[in-house]
């Protein structure tokens, strides 16, 4: 599961464990990780709850998947993955996507938008205006490019847990995706 041992039961612990075996119909790896800290991944779930409420969903999956592809989180990429082809596109482009998003069939839009999602979860910092403008440029407004940064923000957090923790993907995506998807959003992490 993880380089660390499993958290101690508790009712905290337990109250997670339900709450997402019932939402997601097994008990994923990452919320056993986060048994280590219940009240930090509640206000996790709050805070990607509301980056995401405030994003059409599919940009916000394509921001996540390209800050999992930066910071090479295979969990990431898998579990966003899956989001991508089960409710936006086939396996092929979703692939296409995770590997080489300028080929794959984006609109020019998303396709900005991937590339800044992964410049800022690769180095924040390299930002510069001219990226701000080449998003307004494809017509989002400042609101909408900030949720962006918002989506990579969270996104880093959780990606940088799982994979500082060793958590490995749940077994679940090996039945869920085909071999050819799986490899390629397996990011090595």
């Amino acid at each position: 599961m993880s380089h660390l041992q499993q958290a101690e039961q508790s009712p905290d612990t337990e109250r997670i464990f339900d709450a997402d075996t019932s939402a997601i119909g097994y008990l994923p790896n990452y919320t056993r990780l986060f048994a280590h800290s219940p009240a930090v991944y509640l206000v996790w779930q709050q805070l990607n709850g509301a980056v995401k409420a405030e994003m059409e969903l599919r940009r916000y999956e394509l921001a996540t998947l390209a800050a999992a592809r930066a910071l090479k989180s295979s969990y990431c990429g898998l579990a966003h993955g899956k989001i991508l082809r089960d409710k936006f596109f086939d396996a092929s482009t979703v692939a296409a996507i995770a590997t080489e998003h300028g080929s794959a069939d984006l609109s020019a839009q998303e396709v900005a938008v991937v590339t800044f999602a992964g410049k800022v979860a690769t180095d924040a910092s390299s930002v510069r205006e001219a990226d701000i403008e080449v998003l307004r440029g494809h017509g989002l407004d400042d609101t909408e490019i900030f949720r962006v940064i918002l989506a990579v923000g969270a996104r880093c957090f959780f990606s940088t847990v799982l994979s500082a923790a060793g958590a490995e993907p749940d077994p679940q995506y090996n039945d869920s995706l085909d071999e050819d998807l799986r490899r390629a959003l397996s990011f090595g992490g």
